[in-house]
């Protein structure tokens, strides 16, 4: 069991856990260990104690890091278990549709940065990505310090 107040640091007794998955196989090589937006929403810790985390289990010798994809089981080598389509792609497809569809109108914010990091439990990195590819197809556009926007349908792409 967890203890907030023990001697032992919080991000100690997490990795613990993510460290008895690992050797009991549930979590086997390769395969990506929780993203901070998970680990912050299930010990409802902040990003930084989850940073720690994974620190931890890469100090440990049980998980590597890729930046921009996540930290996995094992060594740097084993092969991942990767997506066809990269995350933040699946993502701005997402809410591509959702502008197509009419839930998202023009003159009407897009979820933001923030909100699609707690939406899809990705990395701000990610999340940027995926309104980055958005701007770039013509489905929004930014407006400096006021959000991002869907454009008028005749402005989507073919």
């Amino acid at each position: 069991m967890l203890n907030r107040e023990g001697p032992t640091p919080f991000y100690k007794q997490i990795a613990d856990v993510i460290a008895e998955r690992i050797r009991s196989g549930d979590l086997p090589p390769g395969s990506p260990l929780p993203s901070e937006a998970q680990l912050v929403e299930e010990y409802r810790i902040a990003r930084t104690t989850a940073r720690r985390v994974a620190r931890e289990l890469r100090d440990l010798g049980l998980a590597y890091t890729v930046q921009g994809e996540g930290t996995f089981v094992g060594e740097p080598g084993p092969p991942r278990n990767q997506r066809k389509i990269p995350r933040y792609q699946e993502i701005a497809t997402e809410v591509a549709e959702r502008i197509r569809r009419g839930e998202l109108p023009p003159n009407r914010p897009i979820p933001s940065e923030q909100g699609l990091i707690d939406q899809y439990g990705v990395s701000k990195v990610t999340a940027r990505q995926a309104v980055q590819r958005l701007r770039q197809e013509g489905w929004v556009f930014t407006v400096p310090h006021r959000g991002t926007y869907p454009n008028e349908p005749e402005k989507w792409p073919k």
